[in-house]
């Protein structure tokens, strides 16, 4: 189970570890986005620079359309258990986002009143 906290506006927020091709770990911040039905969201360029490995080309309809992502075969490490997981990479991306996908596995619980949010 990992600890979160919540940002200014609400936002969730989660440390987890970015893993590249090369076993370098990068640590990140990534705010959940329960609208995202997928693992991960991240911007083009922090993909590459992972050097995780091409899967495709996919459209996905977003708040502003039909939007088409790369598609990499990524890996993350979230409370010291290391996952190998489709990744969504865009151009139009800024943070980097935890999609809803996560919560088919595990559990949420956010008690905004106590300041209290954790993922496992």
């Amino acid at each position: 189970m990992i600890a979160g906290r919540f940002g200014t506006k609400g936002q969730i927020y989660f440390d987890i570890d970015l893993v590249g091709d090369d076993g370098l770990i990068l640590p990140a911040e990534v705010m959940l986005d329960t609208v995202f039905t997928e693992f991960l969201a991240i911007n083009s360029q922090d993909a590459d620079s992972l050097d995780w490995h091409f899967l495709r080309q996919n459209k996905l309809i977003t708040a502003q359309g039909e939007a088409f992502f790369d598609i990499y075969l990524g890996r993350v490490k979230i409370d010291d258990q290391e996952y190998e997981i489709p990744v969504f990479a865009g151009e139009a991306i800024q943070e980097i986002l935890l999609g809803s996908r996560w919560l088919k596995q595990s559990i949420l619980v956010a008690n905004y009143q106590q300041a209290q949010v954790t993922l496992g």
